[in-house]
């Protein structure tokens, strides 16, 4: 990975203090025969995704404005969407995912998160071809604009629920402890997770959850519609939310700034709107310093891993999976080898999970 870059992205990292720690649950050492083999190289990859109609197609987003189109592990020649002019890439900022339609083999639409030229989040639609291989640029619709008033926490995740609504993950504005106090504030979108229904001309965008302080990555459970969140700590701890799909819409609020993972981190009450949420699973200092979530994995090609939930860590590049039982975390496990520079997890159409390094590589879970 180019030095630069990496120093600056740690910021996924946010304010990269030292300090000790560890996991707050029981953990092990996975013994499967099972692992992240790499596939293909991109430069700079931040997420990859697939529609459900595309089999042996994967999207990579590379975080400078290209999404690369691989079909059956090889790369096309043409990029199948190319925006660097409109982007900011650098540290944490670029184009940072993108999330397709549930009906885009009828529809063909798709949603991308980036930074602007000015440092801007901008939630923005395209349209393909009729065969899922080119973007239609003259096709761009804006959903969403927050003005970010720093260059960190910019959240970046796009991903549709099983609501039919796109979800968009937004940090709380960046510097370091959220010094304007946005995380608890519901007078902004920063530091929430925002829906938005697509299928209206002009919707309102709802807050479901706020608390957050840089969700970089959230998922999904494409079984139960459950969601999982990785929200990048400040100084000490690194944690993984959770709430089951039946309380998905409900407004949760999980705790930041007023908590860092489940450590009191300010002297002042949560905003009392918003059930809290603490984390189902926290690790410290001692273990990385910015977590990368993350899918529960549902594919065929290893499974002894289904149901089991992974995610990992940019800094250390150490790879965890953990199943939630009771609304806990439960059977943490540290899976075998290491990704350094661990930007991201992914899933294609058949739910096989794939994640990104900075070091310009994309993997896929293999047996």
């Amino acid at each position: 990975m180019r030095r630069g870059v990496a120093i600056v992205l740690a910021a996924l990292v946010g304010s990269a203090c030292a300090a000790s720690g560890s996991t707050a649950e029981t953990s092990t050492t996975g013994a499967a025969a099972y692992s992240f083999r790499s596939i293909l190289s991109a430069s700079d990859p931040v997420h990859v995704s697939a529609p459900a109609n595309k089999p042996g197609w994967l999207y990579v987003v590379e975080q400078a404005g290209r999404i690369r189109l691989a079909v059956n592990g090889r790369h096309r020649s043409t990029p199948f969407l190319d925006i660097r002019p409109l982007v900011r890439s650098g540290g944490e900022q670029g184009l940072l995912s993108v999330a397709f339609h549930p009906q885009f083999a009828k529809n063909r639409r798709f949603f991308v998160n980036y930074t602007d030229v000015n440092g801007h989040t901008r939630v923005v639609e395209y349209r393909s071809n009729a065969a899922g291989t080119q973007a239609l640029t003259r096709t761009r619709k804006q959903w969403l604009f927050v003005a970010q008033p720093y260059s960190n926490h910019n959240g970046g995740q796009v991903a549709f629920g099983p609501d039919g609504q796109l979800y968009v993950g937004m940090g709380d504005g960046g510097s370091g402890g959220d010094p304007e106090n946005r995380a608890q504030n519901l007078n902004t979108l920063l530091g929430k997770l925002v829906r938005i229904n697509v299928t209206v001309a002009k919707p309102n965008p709802q807050i479901v959850a706020l608390g957050l302080r840089n969700p970089w990555r959230f998922s999904f459970d494409r079984a139960n519609g459950d969601l999982y969140i990785a929200d990048v700590g400040q100084n000490a701890w690194e944690e993984i939310d959770w709430v089951p799909r039946a309380r998905v819409a409900e407004l949760a609020n999980y705790g930041w700034d007023v908590f860092e993972g489940r450590a009191r981190f300010e002297s002042k009450a949560p905003n009392p709107r918003g059930r809290l949420v603490a984390p189902v699973h926290v690790y410290g200092r001692g273990d990385g310093c910015s977590v990368s979530g993350g899918f529960v994995y549902r594919g065929a090609a290893v499974p002894e891993a289904r149901g089991r939930y992974f995610f990992g860590d940019f800094c250390a590049g150490t790879i965890w999976s953990l199943v939630i039982s009771g609304g806990r975390a439960t059977d943490v496990r540290r899976e075998g080898g290491r990704i350094e520079s661990l930007s991201s997890f992914g899933e294609d159409a058949r739910g096989e999970l794939y994640a990104t390094s900075l070091g310009g590589r994309v993997y896929r879970l293999s047996r």
